[in-house]
């Protein structure tokens, strides 16, 4: 985050140079204003282009037992920009390379998920899926309680993905 907002103040200051370069070449004919209101566009064309490039450098930094399988993408009012072009602002990978079988129950497999958000940490969470019923839940927290299973069916991304990483 911190090394964003660099990025930006420097887009400014570098935007802004320019325009006083070719206004000096000019002989001083282009208006005051012109810097500091090319500044602040140069600042806000770098703020959303890190905004809609987050996504992609981030999925694309996975390692390759990684697949997103998930993603939310977000609109705001006060990025007027995104009703034109929602940008991804959280995904969910499943490690592939954590895929196993239940050791209790055969049938059920155990993968892990990781939580990506914009300006959020990093979350993992461990995950039971039931490829036969198409049924995923949360593992029990150890203290022998009741697992809540939720009927999602076969073609739920989260069930698809870590049945076909069991299948292949």
């Amino acid at each position: 985050m911190f090394l964003e907002l660099i990025a930006t103040v420097f887009a400014g200051l570098a935007a802004a140079g320019v325009v006083l370069l070719v206004n000096r070449g000019l002989g001083g004919r282009l208006p005051r204003w012109l810097a500091p209101v090319t500044a602040g566009a140069a600042m806000l064309a770098a703020t959303i282009s890190s905004e809609y490039s987050w996504f992609g450098r981030t999925a694309g930094a996975l390692p390759e037992a990684f697949a997103v399988i998930e993603t939310v993408e977000s609109s705001a009012i006060w990025r007027p920009w995104t009703y034109l072009a929602p940008f991804t602002e959280r995904f969910v990978a499943l490690d592939g390379s954590s895929v196993r079988q239940n050791a209790v129950r055969p049938e059920e497999r155990l993968a892990d998920l990781y939580f990506f958000g914009r300006w959020a940490p990093v979350r993992q969470l461990e995950i039971r899926v039931d490829c036969a019923r198409g049924a995923r839940a949360l593992p029990g927290d150890g203290t022998g309680g009741e697992v809540v299973w939720q009927e999602v069916g076969a073609d739920d991304a989260i069930v698809a993905a870590v049945c076909g990483e069991a299948a292949a």
